[in-house]
């Protein structure tokens, strides 16, 4: 018989549980993304980046048959639309401006990270029961919206069918391994201007005394974490006003996923002043934050571009993700691909009117990747530039 339980934390479920449905194939080494599994959710909830006070309150909504849990999705309640990176703040405005009423929502999500990955966890089978079950605690609860974002493109396809369910497209920057045996490799693909420039922006950033180190697991040491909170905090105070994190979840990253993290650090002498977090998948590393305390020239495309890029290669992964947003990664070997997300909205006439823009969206989102595909860094054809 199956089951439906809404959950008040993480926490309620067992990890080996959770992770079964989240991550079944890290029993044979990496997880696709690290950023569904259990420890990465629950040091996010134990960290109290996430939790009362913070507009991201977790509710996990799981499905279990004969007592054991067969699908899953992380849930949250929002009472804003900060750290989520598929902007809705427009939608809310206009609601409120008509008299309605946006938060809270709900929203199935990675909180702070904008990484494409499974949001229906468990078989495909079960990705209906819970988008339906969710509806029913938005409308149930009076809520204006509900959200899943940056789901995989087969998941937002296959749920768009479900009544009243918006699909909205956007894009961010990846960069893909062509198979290259080396950084050089890389530039060769590239065309003349784009590959000097790029050689130019390395030296500059290498050339400047900086010693620059690629750091994971046990490799990753205390004051490390130390020097990056400081790096984090600058960065996060300028572009959010408030960091996202705390610094016990960087204490919690260490504690359980550092062999899932790739930090890498700019050291002066002896003194860390930059540094580039990244996180490890099976066939993907994904760029999540930067900062420094010292500004030197071109040190951000060396840390959180080229370095994750050579990384890449040398371990045979196939793609970087550099985050949310940012043309100028598009000179630096970064092509445009589309990022999916499903929305459900209360209000029918505020939802047809959401449709029409996310079809209006879509088609320009579309018409973008196109011309910027057109205008990527690569060679047009071999042997020619």
């Amino acid at each position: 018989m199956a089951d439906l339980t809404l959950h008040e934390s993480l926490s309620d479920i067992l990890a080996d549980d959770w992770d079964t449905v989240a991550a079944p194939e890290q029993a044979l080494g990496r997880p696709v993304d690290p950023f569904t599994t259990h420890r990465f959710l629950s040091a996010l909830e134990r960290s109290g980046s996430t939790g009362p006070g913070t507009g991201w309150q977790a509710r996990p909504l799981v499905l279990r048959e004969g007592g054991r849990l067969v699908a899953a999705v992380p849930l949250y309640v929002k009472s804003h639309s900060q750290g989520e990176y598929i902007f809705d703040h427009g939608w809310a405005d206009a609601l409120e401006r008509a008299g309605g009423r946006y938060y809270p929502k709900l929203q199935i999500a990675v909180p702070f990270t904008p990484a494409t990955g499974r949001r229906f966890l468990g078989a495909e089978e079960h990705r209906e029961t819970l988008w339906q079950a969710a509806i029913g605690i938005t409308a149930q609860n009076r809520l204006s919206s509900l959200h899943a974002t940056f789901c995989t493109a087969e998941e937002a396809e296959a749920l768009a069918g479900v009544e009243g369910t918006l699909h909205r497209v956007t894009q961010q920057f990846h960069w893909e391994n062509r198979g290259y045996g080396g950084f050089d490799d890389f530039l060769a693909d590239l065309s003349s201007r784009k590959r000097k420039m790029i050689r130019k922006e390395r030296e500059t950033a290498q050339g400047r005394g900086l010693t620059i180190r690629a750091l994971t697991g046990d490799g990753i040491e205390p004051q490390h974490w130390d020097a990056f909170w400081a790096f984090y905090q600058d960065t996060g105070s300028r572009k959010w006003g408030t960091p996202y994190l705390t610094r016990k979840a960087f204490a919690a990253f260490h504690e359980t996923m550092r062999n899932d993290i790739l930090l890498v650090l700019a050291f002066n002498g002896e003194r860390p002043v930059a540094g580039a977090l990244n996180f490890i998948g099976r066939d993907t590393l994904y760029g999540r934050y930067w900062g420094c305390v010292e500004d030197h020239p071109c040190l951000h495309f060396e840390l959180c571009y080229y370095q994750a890029i050579d990384w890449a290669i040398r371990h045979g992964l196939s793609r970087v993700e550099a985050g949310a947003q940012g043309e100028h990664k598009l000179a630096r070997g970064y092509l445009p691909v589309e990022t999916h997300s499903i929305h459900w909205i209360a209000d029918r006439s505020f939802r047809a009117a959401v449709d029409r823009y996310l079809q209006a969206e879509r088609r320009a989102v579309g018409e973008e990747i196109e011309v910027l595909t057109a205008y990527g860094p690569f060679r047009k054809c071999a042997g020619r530039e």
